[in-house]
């Protein structure tokens, strides 16, 4: 009686315990645009200190541009630029959404699919940028390309409002990739 007694007890104790973490998983996870991090977890306890330092920006905290495009070993690479245009600090974690539109806002093609790289929360200062690279091949290297956009439509990370981005970009050969967000400018 006693050892069933005690077994109960620890199998409640480990019921509640999941039950709790289950409960501070749906807290803490991220929105529709937010990937599964590849990264290892911060304790609950460092998680909520950062989240009270910076709340995560949002499309009225951020400006959005282009930065230089670049080709390498067959492959264009676009940074997409998140600078923090509000007078507080606000954090960005995972991938934008990134879709190519024509002049009428219409989506040419596929949106981008993610890179798969692990990322972190990157924390923006008033005036600060980070960056996620877009990719495609540089040419019809293994299927034809399509036809040239004027914007790039960009949901943040965490978002669900988008901004509209001048931008022309052809995307060739079915490969379209966005990294995340990042300081480093990597896909």
């Amino acid at each position: 009686m006693s050892q069933s007694l005690h077994t109960r007890r620890v199998t409640r104790r480990g019921a509640t315990t999941a039950v709790a973490a289950a409960l501070l998983a749906l807290t803490t996870a991220g929105a529709a645009w937010s990937a599964t991090p590849t990264t290892p977890r911060t304790a609950p306890h460092a998680a909520a200190r950062a989240s009270s330092r910076a709340h995560t920006c949002t499309v009225n905290d951020l400006y959005l541009s282009m930065g230089r495009k670049e080709g390498a070993a067959g492959s264009v690479y676009w940074p997409i630029r998140f600078t923090n245009t509000s007078t507080r600090s606000c954090a960005l974690r995972g991938y934008p959404g990134v879709s190519a539109l024509d002049s009428a806002h219409r989506q040419i093609g596929p949106a981008a699919t993610r890179s798969g790289s692990s990322y972190s929360t990157v924390m923006l200062a008033p005036g600060r940028s980070a960056s996620a690279v877009i990719r495609t091949t540089n040419g019809p290297i293994g299927g034809p390309c399509l036809r040239t956009s004027t914007y790039v439509r960009v949901y943040p990370p965490a978002s669900y409002r988008a901004v509209l981005v001048p931008a022309h970009w052809k995307t060739c050969s079915n490969t379209f990739q966005v990294g995340p967000v990042n300081l480093q400018g990597v896909l």
